[in-house]
């Protein structure tokens, strides 16, 4: 885990490896949509606005995301919604954010839509694989205790530390999974690690009694995961072009927007899986839940993947509504 990767010069601020992580996602899937729109947009500074309006329409959905998912700890204390420099960034928010303000994008600028979101399929799942590297670093999403060859063990104070060493009652945890001494904690608190004795320290180190549990790295299966479903869906989105030249649309599954619609299939699928892997999520019981007990992810992975199937449907019944720059 690495959160601040350096201090800038002269100042106070620093560089966050969530954060960098992010921007070098999205300059790695401005890339790849723009390379792949070439033969489809007669501008591509267009998909490059289009871009950076879904960066900030991203972090402003992620951080709403957050803050009502866990609105009890800003209720007290509504200017800190805005503080996004302390962290708190929900990944499915931004996407969905992401998404609508593209489509209002292309719609506005009358570009032929289906075409732009098969290409943003993606671009977004190439982002999502390096934002999950983030994820990584700054040590939150992180997986369940296990005993894996390839477990890993996040430091005292870390997100997954502190989970481990206090009740979880959304969880259904009445007992930490790992049970400190009281002089650990002040006023019920962890101490900060610069708070402890050397004794303390020693013993929450690498090899003392209180280390941190091992934990899936689920951060970096939700990033393979990324990486393989963006390989999927370019092959995918291969093929449907190859349709689309030869106007040969009675092969199934060839019509514009299709990759955009199985990116939604094939995301939901992989997420609901991982979130039975992650120790971080609160079951959730709302009237809304599909799945009652599971994670809000969890219930949000099969409205995704009903959402998914229908639109796959909706676009094989749609003229093909083929445009190109040659075209115009």
């Amino acid at each position: 885990m690495l959160r601040e990767l350096f201090r800038i010069p002269f100042t106070s601020l620093t560089v966050k490896s969530y954060g960098l992580m992010l921007v070098i996602g999205f300059l790695v899937a401005v890339h790849v949509i723009r390379r792949l729109s070439r033969n489809i947009t007669p501008d591509p500074q267009m998909i490059t606005n289009a871009s950076l309006y879904s960066l900030v329409a991203g972090v402003i959905g992620a951080r709403v995301f957050y803050v009502l998912h866990h609105f009890d700890i800003f209720k007290y204390n509504l200017v800190s919604v805005f503080a996004i420099w302390e962290g708190g960034l929900e990944l499915l928010g931004g996407v969905i954010a992401a998404i609508a303000v593209i489509v209002l994008y292309l719609r506005y600028h009358k570009l032929p839509a289906r075409q732009y979101l098969d290409i943003l399929a993606i671009g977004l799942m190439l982002a999502l694989c390096f934002g999950r590297m983030g994820c990584f670093l700054n040590g939150c999403c992180f997986g369940k205790p296990c005993d894996l060859p390839w477990a890993v063990r996040f430091p005292y104070g870390s997100f997954a530390y502190t989970s481990q060493v206090e009740p979880n009652p959304a969880r259904h945890r009445s007992l930490p999974q790992l049970q400190l001494p009281d002089d650990f904690f002040n006023s019920g608190i962890l101490k900060s690690y610069d708070q402890l004795t050397p004794q303390q320290k020693e013993m929450v180190t690498t090899t003392g009694p209180y280390r941190c549990l091992a934990v899936h790295p689920t951060e970096l299966y939700s990033s393979a995961d990324a990486a393989v479903i963006a390989g999927i869906l370019y092959l995918f989105w291969r093929s449907t072009q190859n349709a689309q030249k030869t106007k040969n649309f009675l092969k199934p599954l060839t019509k514009p927007g299709s990759t955009f619609a199985l990116m939604f299939i094939l995301y939901s699928c992989v997420r609901f899986f991982e979130e039975s892997l992650r120790d971080d999520n609160p079951f959730e019981y709302g009237r809304w839940m599909i799945y009652k007990g599971g994670t809000i992810s969890q219930n949000l992975s099969i409205y995704m993947l009903i959402f998914g199937v229908v639109l796959m449907f909706i676009f094989q019944k749609l003229p093909a509504d083929i445009q190109s720059s040659k075209a115009r």
